[in-house]
């Protein structure tokens, strides 16, 4: 079965709005997920690079739609969506960033799923349900990643993934959930699986 390389992801470009992004064409995966629940070390772990997505010690602070292509596949790419959460920033700003998250995934033809990164101890936060909500209006697909995993102990960690399954059973048809640990290189497979069956998928393309 085919496999893609995200060793060779490179940064493409950045948008700050859906009109600003990239030729809508190809296939794209977008990460999205709170301030702080680790997206940007999701994202380096997964391309096996220490600096692909830029890591802030200021949650919040990337308000942009940043795209990375695989090599010189500019048809295939990742895109790192605007942290939301934690950010220090005023309130009309939050909402903007909203409008804009919205307008990518409701609107984005070559969006072929939504990795939601989750901390595996807060998970399901109102955030990351409006997200849901977004996606489902699409019937869009979602994989998430319940990240520092390493945090928790195997039990309470197997738990909390059987406990958010269980409050997205509705959306089952729609929704993968695994554990990841960026720290531990835990869950990098899986994941990796994951892409490459929205990425390489010929009936979506």
């Amino acid at each position: 079965m085919a496999r893609l390389n995200y060793q060779t992801a490179q940064f493409l470009t950045s948008a700050p709005t859906l009109a600003q992004c990239p030729p809508d064409s190809g296939a794209e995966v977008a990460f999205a997920g709170r301030s702080n629940a680790g997206k940007s070390s999701a994202i380096n772990t997964l391309t096996r690079q220490k600096a692909l997505a830029r890591i802030s010690k200021t949650p919040g602070r990337t308000q942009l739609i940043n795209f990375f292509t695989l090599g010189d596949d500019v048809e295939r790419r990742l895109v790192d969506l605007p942290g939301y959460g934690f950010a220090k920033v005023p309130e009309q700003v939050k909402l903007e960033w909203q409008r804009h998250l919205s307008d990518y995934l409701q609107r984005r033809a070559s969006l072929r799923g939504l990795v939601l990164v989750m901390d595996v101890r807060h998970p399901l936060t109102e955030f990351d349900q409006t997200l849901l909500g977004w996606a489902d209006d699409k019937a869009m697909r979602v994989h998430i990643l319940l990240t520092k995993a390493d945090k928790l102990k195997r039990g309470p960690a197997a738990s909390a993934l059987q406990q958010v399954r269980s409050r997205l059973r509705e959306w089952e048809d729609l929704v993968s959930i695994q554990l990841f640990s960026s720290l531990k290189g835990q869950g990098i497979e899986e994941a990796h699986a994951r892409l490459d069956d929205w990425l390489l998928d010929p009936s979506e393309a």
